[in-house]
């Protein structure tokens, strides 16, 4: 994010999706791990397109091949802002999350410049058919994914807050994206990131055993227009809970993995 179907298929992923649609691998800590993508397909996601309505993929944007679930752009012709979220079906409140990705090929002809391998995922999400046809973000926390372009840092799994804001050292955040202190990914070299969730307590975001960010308390921005409309409509301002789901900003992106482990609250 920038420092920011056909209806009756969606009804049918959506209105049946379930931890059934997930498998469950246990590690030798004795963990039991979900795997939200099932190396297969995207049974359990729902795609929610800007400019399109929810279930529909336009330009084919998320897909399987061989094992890996693709963010791809072959399909515009111009990418117009079209910003993409792929959104899990249940909503999750405390938990560890893991996602292994990695950046690829270029970015697509019009995407913005701030959107060069960038990418992230977003938690406490609000609901994609709450969401307005042309929004581009959901309201939510953003663990940002960023690569590196050869020279100079870029840091990732960094913070950005569309309609949110967070407290961090005591503080309210207000600032809309606030860098990590992780190395440097650069090239196609895939990146595993680790994402604890304690409702609205906690979120810690760790990279390779570092903790490279940590705050609480994610809550509504009472100015974002977004937000004031969940805000009408009856959520609470504290966010303890929501959505996750992977963005499509106009740069390639593949995933290999995405597995949650549940805790106790």
């Amino acid at each position: 994010m920038k420092p920011l179907a056909n209806s009756i298929l969606f009804l049918a992923v959506f209105v049946g999706a379930s931890s059934t649609f997930v498998s469950a691998a246990d590690n030798a800590d004795g963990e039991t791990w979900i795997q939200l993508f099932n190396g297969k397909d995207l049974s359990g996601w729902t795609p929610k397109i800007r400019g399109h309505a929810v279930g529909e993929n336009f330009g084919n944007t998320f897909r399987v091949e061989n094992g890996v679930l693709k963010v791809a752009y072959d399909g515009y012709e111009k990418f117009d802002e079209k910003f993409g979220h792929l959104f899990y079906a249940e909503p999750f409140s405390n938990y560890r999350l893991r996602i292994e990705y990695r950046f690829v090929g270029d970015q697509a002809p019009g995407g913005p410049g701030w959107a060069i391998r960038n990418s992230g995922v977003m938690l406490h999400g609000q609901k994609p058919e709450s969401m307005a046809k042309d929004q581009s973000f959901p309201v939510s926390i953003e663990v940002q994914f960023l690569g590196g372009t050869g020279s100079g840092e870029r840091p990732t799994a960094n913070l950005c807050t569309p309609g949110t804001h967070v407290v961090m050292n005591g503080e309210l955040l207000t600032r809309h994206c606030t860098n990590s202190r992780s190395k440097t990914y650069h090239g196609d070299q895939w990146v595993t990131v680790e994402i604890e969730v304690r409702g609205n307590r906690l979120v810690r975001h760790t990279i390779d055993g570092v903790t490279v960010l940590e705050y609480s308390e994610p809550q509504l921005d009472e100015k974002d227009a977004d937000a004031r409309k969940l805000l009408a409509q009856g959520s609470a301002k504290m966010v303890s809970q929501g959505t996750i789901s992977l963005q499509s900003e106009s740069h390639p992106i593949e995933f290999r993995k995405v597995e949650l482990l549940k805790l106790d609250e």
